[in-house]
């Protein structure tokens, strides 16, 4: 039975009846259920584990800044001097030199503080009629009113009316949408553009080539802000020994949202990083943005984000990330023989997705992969994510692989 606890996304009538997956431990890229079974983890929990499970030194990190001081208010003056040394880690390695940081809870946060961000800095520029904020089809953005406004998947806003008005989407591979919307609104109406580098949760779609170029250039052209969201690949998953997608490609981002692979899962924490240009008029005295998170820049997650990145730096897991975006197409492009497998979505950082043809066997599908020993999740509509560790050995992913022929045969 599945008990008192209510899962998110969800169909409880059959957790109820079937009984959850209940996960005991974990270590490097494995897993172990209740029972003792042992599984390859094909998704990083939710893409966040990208040092791998089980990784002590982090919790020591975190048990030592607990037992000093758990975390105190950041609202006004007040912070704790550990959140201060990652705020300035952070703007070390962010896209954009001199950008400011903004802790939350997690990326459904850091999407909404974004949308908020966007309108008010038009409004302390004297454009408060610049507020539409437009989204793609296929995104996803977070499950606060914000990001299920803006996201392109319709069946999650089902049911709930209208969540945010001024919110408008466009073609998820079609710059000329996005251009032709700002032309047919106005550009003095249109406040911000939210953009996945690569679309994840929406069933993991890799840019077209000169894509993520052209829609930067259009929001430059036209004054609109342009808003990366790398909650999924911040932190090294979009591989090219990058931090970020918009580091990789250029992109010089106005905001950008992040969260997951900031603690790679292990304390919730999110953080948005905002341009020198954005940031400016809430600086210069006098204004209050009074917004804001009882556990933003929590004490005790970031010093799990510090031990997190000082392992990613340490062993050089940004160069892994850029393997496994070898490893993982030289292992899953083949599964395209299958009959049961319409695509294979790879080859641009440490994500892939594998599209069954048929959308509705891919809850039967992730039962099979467990019983084949793969810890696996559906994405979109039909597709199969995989977003493993960043300690993936190729020996893994080759495991990972035959172990999902076996179960989509």
């Amino acid at each position: 039975m599945a008990g008192s606890l209510w899962h998110g996304f969800a169909d409880m009538g059959s957790v109820t009846s079937n009984g959850p997956f209940v996960v005991s431990r974990g270590h490097g890229t494995r897993i172990w259920d209740a029972e003792g079974r042992e599984y390859l983890d094909a998704t990083a929990g939710l893409w966040f584990t990208n040092i791998g499970h089980g990784r002590t030194e982090v919790a020591q990190a975190v048990a030592d800044q607990l037992g000093r001081l758990a975390h105190y208010s950041g609202f006004g003056d007040l912070t704790a001097d550990v959140t201060v040394d990652l705020a300035d880690r952070l703007a070390e390695i962010a896209p954009v030199p001199g950008s400011k940081i903004f802790f939350t809870s997690g990326g459904s946060d850091s999407v909404d503080t974004a949308a908020k961000l966007a309108r008010r800095y038009w409004h302390e520029r004297g454009k408060p009629e610049k507020n539409i904020i437009v989204g793609r089809t296929k995104a996803y953005h977070g499950m606060h009113v914000a990001g299920t406004a803006l996201a392109g998947i319709p069946v999650n806003r089902e049911g709930y009316g209208e969540l945010m008005a001024d919110a408008e989407t466009v073609e998820w591979d079609n710059a000329k949408s996005l251009l032709g919307l700002i032309e047919r609104l106005g550009a003095d109406r249109v406040a911000a553009f939210f953009c996945e580098p690569i679309i994840g949760a929406g069933g993991v779609y890799l840019p077209p080539e000169g894509y993520l170029s052209e829609v930067r250039q259009i929001c430059r052209d036209h004054d609109v802000l342009f808003v990366a969201d790398e909650v999924v690949t911040g932190f090294g998953r979009i591989g090219g020994d990058s931090w970020f997608a918009s580091s990789r490609f250029d992109l010089e981002p106005d905001l950008m949202t992040t969260a997951k692979g900031l603690t790679s899962g292990y304390v919730p924490m999110g953080a948005v990083f905002i341009a020198p240009r954005i940031a400016e008029p809430f600086y210069g005295g006098g204004v209050w943005w009074r917004h804001g998170y009882t556990y933003g820049g929590h004490a005790g997650a970031a010093a799990a984000a510090m031990a997190n990145l000082d392992i990613i730096e340490k062993e050089g897991l940004l160069a892994e990330a850029s393997r496994l975006e070898g490893d993982l197409a030289r292992a899953l492009s083949p599964l395209t023989d299958l009959e049961s497998v319409a695509e294979v979505r790879t080859g641009l950082g440490a994500v892939s997705a594998v599209q069954l043809a048929d959308p509705a066997q891919a809850i039967p599908t992730i039962g099979r992969l467990r019983e084949c020993g793969v810890s696996g999740r559906a994405a979109g509509q039909g597709a199969l994510q995989i977003s493993p560790a960043f300690v993936m050995t190729t020996d893994e992913v080759t495991e990972l692989a035959d172990r999902t022929r076996a179960a989509l045969s």
